[in-house]
């Protein structure tokens, strides 16, 4: 019941993607038509990941059985939702052609933004205490060192959406100085998040090259590891644009064809354990009693 619980904060950010395609591939095919559809959506899923933020940490602390040696970052699903559905309002708000809904999507996506990082921060850092006193999770959870790269990458990007937004919106509400200053949060809080996120990758390296040497075995868990660089990588290349420094386009570069590789290897041994038939399992059939 922990595992469902948590895995049910990820609903939310999948209807985020279709969002974002929606405004990324959408536009061109069908027009702007398309967006109010997005808009639609975008509710949705912020009603969602507000009742998964609260909710399934609600029943954390009421129903549900934990211990510190059993934690892993599968604990950040639930609040990640919620910075996830705020930077996709990001990406929708200049779409939108009433100024009023402009201004309301903006500053809800802030509040969805606080409504998450603060808590998966407070989350993190319960994470590295459990680490230093009990080493790492079962080989099984090998990929959930990952897991915490996605609310760092996304935090970034969200501030760097959202501030790039800010002063066309606010302006044209008479508060073209928070816009100024919103942009300028938002360019140094990303730059900020991101070097955070660095710290945590080449952490997550180390962990990784670790468990691998090991043998870790193949499970589902190694899609985990592609979310998280995928988000980390996007605020990357948005960091280089609105910094115009190449370097951040070199590192961005790297991190997807990383990126690319994991996601052909986690594939193809997905594709490979389906068709032998040893990758689904339902271990109260396949054992007796």
């Amino acid at each position: 019941h922990n595992t469902v619980s948590m895995f049910i904060g990820t609903i939310p950010m999948g209807l985020a993607t279709i969002i974002n395609g929606c405004l990324a591939f959408g536009i061109a095919r069908f027009g702007n038509g398309i967006v109010p559809v997005a808009h639609g959506l975008w509710w949705i899923d912020v009603a969602m990941s507000l009742a998964c933020g609260v909710l399934i940490p609600y029943l954390m602390f009421t129903r549900h059985e934990h211990s510190l040696d059993g934690m892993t970052a599968v604990w950040l699903l639930p609040v990640v939702a919620a910075e996830v559905a705020g930077a996709s309002g990001g990406l929708l708000a200049p779409h939108l052609t009433d100024p009023h809904a402009q201004i309301v999507t903006l500053a809800t996506s802030y509040v969805l933004w606080a409504y998450s990082v603060p808590v998966a921060f407070g989350i993190l850092a319960i994470l590295i205490l459990r680490m230093a006193l009990h080493k790492l999770p079962h080989e099984s959870m090998a990929a959930s060192s990952w897991l915490a790269l996605g609310p760092i990458g996304t935090g970034a990007l969200g501030m760097l959406v959202l501030g790039a937004d800010a002063p066309a919106i606010l302006a044209a509400h008479g508060l073209a100085g928070v816009g100024s200053v919103a942009q300028g949060i938002g360019v140094v809080a990303g730059l900020c998040l991101w070097g955070f996120g660095l710290w945590w990758l080449a952490l997550a390296t180390l962990i990784t090259i670790r468990y691998w040497r090991a043998g870790v075995p193949f499970n589902l868990g190694w899609w985990g590891y592609t979310f998280p660089l995928g988000v980390y990588t996007v605020a990357t290349f948005r960091l280089g644009a609105t910094l115009n420094l190449g370097f951040f386009g070199m590192v961005g570069t790297v991190l997807t064809i990383a990126l690319a590789a994991m996601w052909l290897l986690v594939g193809a041994k997905t594709l490979a354990g389906a068709w032998r038939g040893n990758l689904f399992v339902s271990p109260c059939i396949a054992t007796p009693n």
